[in-house]
């Protein structure tokens, strides 16, 4: 006879059918906002049936026409890549930058400003926007993207820099040692022994910093007001009124908009657990 599996001897099968329902709730429960987008983009304004039934008439394409024509959900769409490559670029370098030395070097002064940006992470950015539109008026960053992705970075950074320094405790630190006495610079180390090894916190932080930035309404709002240069929840909000809202082309440019996050997830998704989960046992 064959023994049976350890998984198998520990876990009865009513437990086993009670995780996978647990499972399968979840994941429903993530696809329902999903499905009730679909059904939104394919109806006519004049369809008043349930959001949780599918449009009566057949689909209504024109939806799709609206947000682009009327909604510039295309323009915005290239707004938001520019903000979102330029910021996500920076956060990565900088981050990385900086969680060295304050993963390699525990003194006191670095475990202090370690200390400091995770508590930046708690900060909300609209608690300083008064300030800051006021700095960025003063450097004329209004309407430009080199401010908002600025700001992005600015508001990114902390969040990523304790990614990186997490990742970094947990890698040998012998690998360095020995390219260290091989004659290898700090920036050396850096660059052709440690960089290497950080591609899953890499790519957890490019899905976690482009994700963030793709999706920001409260900064962008106030800080990319023209019309020409709004991005997409900007550009998606101008769909609902007090008056009036159309619904259907709002979920049309949704849609839209959410094809480029969900093309650089899936090209990342193998990099995206191990990154968030490096370092946690060491």
């Amino acid at each position: 006879m064959t023994a049976a599996s350890p998984a198998s001897a520990h876990s009865p099968l009513p437990a086993r059918v009670g995780i996978a329902a647990a499972v399968l709730l979840a994941v429903l429960l993530q696809l329902l906002p999903f499905y009730i987008t679909v059904t939104s983009a394919m109806k006519r304004r004049s369809d008043l049936s349930s959001q949780w039934l599918p449009p009566s008439g057949g689909i209504y394409w024109q939806n799709f026409a609206t947000a682009v024509e009327q909604g510039g959900i295309l323009r915005a769409i290239g707004n938001s890549a520019i903000v979102t490559l330029g910021a996500t670029l920076l956060v990565c370098v900088l981050a990385a930058l900086a969680a060295y030395p304050l993963a390699r070097r525990p003194t006191l002064a670095n475990k202090l400003v370690l200390a400091g940006v995770v508590g930046l992470i708690m900060i909300p950015p609209l608690s300083i926007l008064v300030p800051l539109y006021s700095m960025m008026s003063q450097w004329h960053a209004i309407n430009t993207y080199w401010g908002m992705i600025l700001v992005m970075t600015a508001t990114q950074l902390p969040l990523a820099i304790f990614l990186y320094a997490s990742f970094m405790r947990g890698l040998p630190l012998s690998i360095e040692e020995a390219a260290s006495v091989d004659g290898a610079s700090a920036v050396q180390v850096l660059f052709r022994v440690v960089v290497p090894m950080l591609k899953p916190v890499t790519a957890t932080v490019v899905i976690l910093t482009s994700v963030n930035v793709w999706n920001d309404y409260a900064l962008s709002v106030y800080l990319l007001r023209s019309p020409e240069m709004r991005t997409i929840a900007p550009a998606t909000a101008t769909f609902f009124s007090t008056t009036s809202s159309d619904v259907g082309a709002a979920a049309a440019a949704s849609l839209l908009s959410a094809l480029p996050v969900l093309i650089v997830y899936l090209m990342l998704q193998k990099y995206f657990i191990k990154g968030m989960v490096a370092g946690a046992e060491k």
